[in-house]
């Protein structure tokens, strides 16, 4: 079912986006920066420290989005013994980690103002650094393992663990006493952050969200390279 994969029509089409995505990109961010240094009102108790959530927040919803999708893939890639959402993990992990590192750098940094402290080891805090982890197992273990015939099972294998951690993080504030507030952005519960500054938290995310498609497709394509020079039609 998912055997059917062709690197030149695929390339052609990817190549394609990588130009769209970057003018688009450009807007929405100059837009998102706008609206998060200038027009967001600043909080009566942190002050102008609260505009570093305009960039942590995102980078951790993104870094938790990306890794979602590489573990259902995963899971897809061991079931059906498929090599192309192996490729498709492979790709996203990258801009994941990125985005991992933005998040606990800049929670640091808004922590020491907020909290007095850059690090604590709070639950949530803790569980995105476990997730650091599974960033750099899952991508060291393609340059390790890269050449061996069991690459796809072994990756596949850490990010479906490091799947288990997703919902830690996500429900860290209400199982355990945190320095994190409870979340003020939910689908379910109702949003209970004004729109003033959920607007630009919506917008940075949509930001960031297009740079992490910006270095899919950049990565996807060098791997589509590769395949292409070894004179392979499909995976």
């Amino acid at each position: 079912m998912f055997n059917f994969f062709e690197p030149n029509k695929i390339f052609l089409i990817t190549s394609k986006l990588t130009k769209y995505i970057l003018f688009i990109f450009i807007i929405v961010l100059s837009i998102g920066l706008i609206e998060a240094l200038f027009l967001s009102p600043e909080d009566y108790i942190q002050s102008h420290s609260v505009r570093i959530m305009y960039v942590h927040v995102p980078s951790a919803w993104v870094s938790l989005g990306i890794f979602s999708v590489i573990a259902l893939i995963s899971v897809i890639s061991f079931i059906f013994k498929n090599k192309v959402f192996s490729l498709i993990g492979k790709s996203l992990a990258p801009s994941g980690l990125l985005f991992n590192i933005i998040a606990l750098v800049t929670g640091s940094i808004w922590g020491k103002p907020t909290w007095g402290t850059f690090w604590a080891w709070d639950a949530r805090i803790t569980s995105m650094l476990i997730l650091l982890l599974f960033y750099s197992m899952y991508i060291l273990a393609w340059k390790i393992f890269d050449k061996k015939e069991n690459v796809n099972k072994i990756t596949s294998i850490i990010a479906i663990l490091g799947a288990i951690n997703i919902p830690i993080i996500k429900f860290s504030v209400d199982w355990w006493t945190t320095l994190h507030q409870n979340s003020s952005v939910s689908l379910i519960s109702g949003t209970t952050i004004h729109s003033s500054m959920l607007l630009p938290l919506l917008i940075m995310t949509a930001a960031f969200s297009l740079f992490s498609l910006l270095i899919f497709l950049m990565k996807y394509n060098t791997e589509l390279i590769k395949i292409k020079n070894k004179g392979l039609d499909r995976l």
